[in-house]
């Protein structure tokens, strides 16, 4: 964690009066670019984190486009930018802000998902975790940060320019590429491959089939280990869900999703944000079984059918099915009356 004068070459993050945030990395001689007017670098490189910096007014002319004014024409948002006087706060940005901010190749996870992969996971200091799928590196920043320095991270990352993305970002974060990090690139079962047997305290996949690559997971992670899936879309989850039982290799996988949403404090005017951030993913937890023992099953009802396409049923089947599948959470009798009292209704409604 950096503490002390701000230094050029790091991300700062500006913060207005209204909440409105910027990162930027600061650099001698640079500017940050707002809708009022210029921050200049020079007058944050060697302050305080809490400081505030008021912008400077920058030139109209430079606001348009000098080869064709004319598109830029009518647009007041052009010369709104060139006023000063706007106050920023400036802080160090905390790791959620950078990880939201930081360029992108791919999706990222959204930090309330993150923090339920470190936390489930039982992602903690000196452990060795493999991961699928570095994407922008916005899990892998938040796994090199929780293993630290005494424990490892495998990356295995499919294409190579996303590799260089997540590498850069997490280069940025650290200030230098982390030592611990072991970035590698290709498929996951032939990567997985060449690494050692039962290595691996815990696993992340965030990629499209998860449920394809458990092969190589089981014999890559130590008995106990914990294998968490980031997956986006219910029939992903649920594919993930019966591979994992069908195996035998894993504990009955635990499935959940957060939700997450703010709220206006002012006053006596409390109330939830009219947006949140809802469905983003689904995350399968599960733990590994030693070798030479097969997983504990849940027993279902013997007469609770959940496999069974309905479609291939016949008709009598199917309405023999309905019970079963506890579609039909009504008794015969309160049927009865709820039909009688809406032959009333509609007897009335006719009269």
């Amino acid at each position: 964690m950096r503490r002390g004068p701000l230094g050029a070459g790091e991300k700062v993050q500006f913060t207005d009066r209204r909440g409105k945030k910027i990162t930027d990395q600061i650099v001698e001689g640079g500017s940050t670019q707002t809708e009022h007017g210029l921050i200049l670098h020079d007058d944050v490189i060697g302050g305080s984190e809490g400081m505030v910096v008021t912008t400077v007014s920058a030139k109209r002319e430079a606001q348009t486009d000098p080869l064709h004014p004319e598109r830029d024409a009518g647009k007041p948002w052009k010369a709104a930018r060139a006023i000063g006087g706007w106050q920023y706060a400036v802080m160090r940005p905390r790791l959620a802000d950078y990880v939201l901010s930081m360029p992108r190749g791919a999706q990222i996870m959204y930090p309330k998902d993150i923090a339920q992969v470190i936390q489930l996971g039982d992602i903690r200091s000196g452990h060795h975790v493999l991961e699928s799928g570095a994407g922008s590196g916005a899990m892998s920043v938040n796994l090199l940060d929780a293993v630290g320095q005494a424990g490892s991270l495998t990356t295995i990352e499919l294409r190579p320019d996303f590799a260089r993305v997540a590498e850069a970002n997490a280069t940025l974060y650290y200030g230098e590429r982390p030592s611990w990090w072991n970035l590698l690139t290709g498929d996951f079962d032939t990567v997985a491959a060449t690494l050692p047997d039962h290595h691996f305290d815990r696993i992340v996949l965030d990629m499209l089939d998860p449920w394809n690559r458990l092969d190589q997971a089981w014999r890559a992670i130590a008995p106990g280990g914990v294998l968490v899936a980031y997956i986006t879309t219910i029939t992903q989850m649920s594919r993930m869900a019966e591979a994992l039982r069908e195996s035998g290799h894993w504990t009955e996988p635990a499935v959940q999703e957060t939700l997450e949403r703010s709220w206006k404090v002012q006053g006596l005017a409390v109330r939830p944000d009219h947006q949140m951030i809802g469905h983003t993913g689904f995350l399968v937890v599960c733990r590994a079984m030693a070798e030479g023992f097969d997983a504990l099953k849940k027993r279902d009802r013997p007469a609770k059918d959940t496999v069974t396409d309905v479609d291939d049923l016949t008709a009598e089947e199917r309405e023999a099915q309905l019970e079963d599948l506890e579609l039909r959470d009504i008794s015969d009798r309160k049927l009865r009356k709820v039909l009688r009292d809406l032959d009333r209704q509609v007897s009335s409604l006719a009269r």
